[in-house]
């Protein structure tokens, strides 16, 4: 019986064979490289960014590109070119690969001085507007068709807190130090970016934010439809800056008791189903801002599960009220939009997990911010390149998320090897990656 179990047990034992031969297990990152130049990618940023001083070896290009490869290699660092992933992009032909430190130190480069505001109270508060960042990455989006001039889009803009604690980082209202950025997407991609101190209010010169994110829009022909945002942005002086920017707009609004007493005197109510839950819906003109323009407040009630009466309204209700300029659609319509302004706040879930703004490479707030952008760039890029392989490889979707894409795509064993007078990309594998560049 021992015997027998002992020849079974042979039967799994691992012989090994070394090669010197250079396979890497990233061969797939070398159709992000090629398709990072082949759209041009590489020229526009060259172009944007300057060169950076006489006998320096890499170029923006060549940061910005082998950065973004590191990221589509499942790397989380820029030190991962070094201790990792360095070789086999070293690997492709023609592709110059910085270090870790080259890498950083570019990116510090293109960091610009904050600006101070001051508050009401005298409050001194920190911004990072990085105009030319900013510029590059919405004309990469128009480069790779992913915004077109002319179209028009719904725009979402939101805060998130990144906490760390870095050097010049404050503590934010959820206890912790932190950045406070405002971020501004349309659908999946990220168009506009400003870091701000962590103790900053989130309605603390919005507008001033919003005019230069909806500015940047209006100067390359991208045009505005519906504007959707939370209750950070109720204010008269927001309000105004996103009706004037938009066709039409979405404001989750505050809760006050001049608002509590209008709607406690709401009669007619309409029951309806919303994401298989029963709510009570109504409308009613909105003047507390603006007399003179013809605001709707949608209301949406339900049951509140402790049965506590509410001191304005005078029931058992829970309220939520959502302020617009919108006439046309029914209250259901309207909230369900709103609901959907959940696929914005994802995108915020990606960039921490995905790339890398959960770690902060830089000690302040300014350097911080150029990071920001270009990594919301790299993932702006990862939703162009991920559509254009789902359309060729089954398995992966255009909602596929980089550690699932990593795994189906970059990780092909294969080497380049020089025949013919030309390099070309052995592989090993069945898969279809041959049609990527034919």
């Amino acid at each position: 019986m021992i015997e027998k179990n002992n020849r079974h047990l042979n039967f799994f034992t691992v012989k090994v064979q070394k090669t010197s031969t250079n396979v890497s297990p990233f061969s797939g990152i070398s159709f992000v490289n090629n398709e990072f130049n082949e759209v041009g990618m590489s020229q526009l940023i060259d172009n944007e960014l300057g060169t950076r001083g006489k006998g320096i070896g890499f170029s923006y290009s060549d940061i910005i590109r082998n950065f973004t490869n590191v990221f589509f290699c499942g790397g989380s660092c820029a030190e991962d070119i070094q201790t990792h992933l360095g070789n086999h992009l070293k690997s492709i032909p023609g592709n110059n690969v910085p270090s870790a430190d080259t890498i950083l130190r570019g990116i510090k480069e293109l960091a610009i001085p904050n600006t101070s505001y001051t508050s009401k109270q005298n409050n001194t508060y920190e911004f990072n507007i990085n105009p030319k960042l900013n510029t590059l990455n919405i004309k990469s989006l128009l480069l790779t068709r992913q915004l077109q001039a002319g179209n028009y889009y719904d725009f979402d803009y939101d805060n998130q807190i990144i906490a760390t604690e870095k050097y010049d980082a404050k503590r934010t209202y959820k206890k912790h130090k932190g950045y406070l950025p405002g971020i501004a997407t349309i659908g999946n991609k990220i168009v506009y970016i400003e870091n701000r101190d962590g103790n900053a209010s989130v309605k603390f010169e919005q507008a001033s934010t919003l005019t230069r994110a909806y500015n940047l829009l209006n100067d390359s022909d991208i045009r505005v439809n519906r504007s959707r945002m939370d209750a950070g942005s109720y204010s008269k002086e927001i309000i105004k800056v996103v009706a004037s920017n938009s066709k039409l707009f979405y404001i989750r609004a505050n809760k006050c008791a001049e608002l509590s007493k209008q709607i406690s005197e709401i009669k007619e109510w309409e029951t309806v189903e919303i994401n298989y839950k029963i709510y009570e819906v109504a409308s009613m003109p909105f003047a507390q801002f603006y007399e003179e323009e013809n605001y709707r407040l949608v209301i949406m009630r339900e049951k509140s599960d402790d049965n506590q009466i509410d001191i304005f309204t005078g029931d058992s209700f829970t309220y939520r009220s959502i302020l617009t300029n919108d006439w046309q659609n029914t209250e259901k319509d309207i909230i369900g939009y709103y609901n959907q302004r959940g696929s914005s706040e994802r995108v915020f879930d990606v960039m921490n997990n995905d790339f890398g703004w959960k770690h902060l490479p830089f000690s302040f707030m300014n350097e911080n911010a150029a990071f920001l952008i270009i990594m919301a760039m790299a993932k702006n890029f990862y939703n162009y390149f991920v559509e254009k392989v789902s359309a060729v490889f089954n398995d992966i979707m255009p909602t596929t998320r980089l550690k699932r894409f990593v795994f189906r795509f970059i990780s092909v064993a294969g080497k380049w090897v020089y025949t013919g007078r030309q390099w070309v990309l052995k592989l090993f594998t069945n898969k279809p990656y041959e049609v990527l560049v034919t």
